[in-house]
């Protein structure tokens, strides 16, 4: 859960941010249970914050993308991993807690800066994206995750603050909020049992039910995902090269298509697998050697 407590004014309050560090925390951690119940039922690795793993250093979910850089996740679903072996990444999910609106859309490019270099290395096992944001975000920035592939789940802050007053605590809280009074609202939740935190997230849950809903059935889907049909087109030919529009449009008038012509070279192979949740991916191999390596990395996870 990666949250910016001290750019929002009184947030650098130490009782404040305290407060919010608490929300996000619960939120990650109750939600890490909806996870792992998914990954037990469909025999997958789920990778979390925190946990010990001899399979990486420390208790950071860290990756590397294709320059080498470290990107720290959330959550990593994998396949074929084991605590002492790193497995394939099958699903990259993030959270975020925002008390406010303002810099959410640049939250929403965090989560893409983290994510995405890591989707774009293991481009051709297609992992599930996932964010999980809580508190208030805009619709601009919710948006823009969904258009680069992101599922998404909104818990409301309104929705969060109504399910913990169902156990008697005010979590409410803005820039005005005092040290005394965060104090006090830090000490509430800290009194609480896990039964008590287990009842609030539950109802969080009910109230943003078709969208969980919707997440986990699209997060199973990825994970149960079958082939269902290998597409392979050599392409046969030379380039072609045209100045102008008129001049290509002239040329795809006059040729005719139906026969091969003769001395021409195999230009490229392209593939590409069609999966059962609707998932794609294709490539274009210079050759039948990277082609074979292709099918054979994807048949591997």
């Amino acid at each position: 859960m990666k949250a910016n407590y001290g750019s929002e004014g009184n947030m650098a309050k130490a009782p404040v941010h305290k407060l919010g560090q608490m929300i996000g925390d619960f939120i990650e951690k109750y939600f890490e249970s909806e996870l792992s119940e998914i990954c037990d039922e469909k025999q997958m690795y789920l990778d979390v914050v925190g946990k010990t793993r001899t399979a990486r250093r420390g208790k950071k979910v860290s990756w590397n993308d294709i320059y080498g850089n470290k990107h720290d996740l959330d959550f990593v679903i994998e396949r074929g991993g084991t605590d002492v072996t790193l497995g394939t990444p099958a699903a990259l999910i993030e959270c975020a807690w925002r008390r406010y609106t303002k810099h959410s859309k640049n939250k929403a490019q965090e989560i893409q800066g983290a994510v995405l270099p890591i989707a774009e290395k293991y481009k051709y096992h297609k992992p599930f994206l996932g964010a999980i944001l809580a508190g208030f975000y805009t619709e601009p920035s919710v948006q823009q995750l969904n258009s680069c592939g992101f599922e998404t789940v909104y818990f409301k802050y309104q929705d969060i603050v109504n399910a913990f007053s169902t156990v008697g605590v005010d979590i409410q809280y803005d820039e005005q909020t005092t040290d005394i009074s965060a104090e006090q609202k830090v000490r509430a939740l800290k009194a609480l049992t896990n039964t008590q935190y287990q009842y609030v997230f539950n109802k969080i849950i009910e109230l943003s039910s078709v969208e969980i809903n919707t997440f986990k059935n699209k997060l199973k889907n990825a994970l149960d995902r079958q082939i269902l049909q290998i597409i392979i087109a050599p392409l046969y030919g030379s380039n072609l090269t045209f100045d102008t529009i008129d001049e290509a449009i002239t040329f795809l008038d006059e040729h005719n298509f139906e026969y091969l012509p003769e001395n021409t070279e195999l230009m490229k192979i392209f593939v590409q697998v069609r999966y059962s949740n609707g998932d794609n991916i294709s490539g274009d191999f210079i050759n039948h050697i990277t082609a074979t390596h292709f099918l054979v990395h994807i048949v591997g996870v």
